[in-house]
């Protein structure tokens, strides 16, 4: 855990010392691997409702009480 530490605050350092142009590229090419990483996400806990869904492991209720218990 202390290398990893050591290591981010190496990255980060490293971040802080490149011109703004590099700065700004890398900026936008982590903005667009979070937004493909949310679609993963999304898209992996989609299936995941679909496969509960058909083995009917989902519950549905508009019952606030019910919902409570199924918490």
């Amino acid at each position: 855990m202390k290398t990893q530490v050591i290591q981010f605050n190496s990255i980060v350092d490293s971040i802080y010392n490149l011109p703004l142009e590099e700065k700004v590229e890398l900026m936008n090419l982590l903005e667009h691997n979070i937004a493909d990483s949310r679609r993963d996400e999304i898209a992996s806990n989609y299936e995941k409702a679909q496969e509960e869904e058909i083995a009917k492991k989902l519950n549905f209720s508009s019952n606030i009480q019910e919902l409570k218990h199924m918490l």
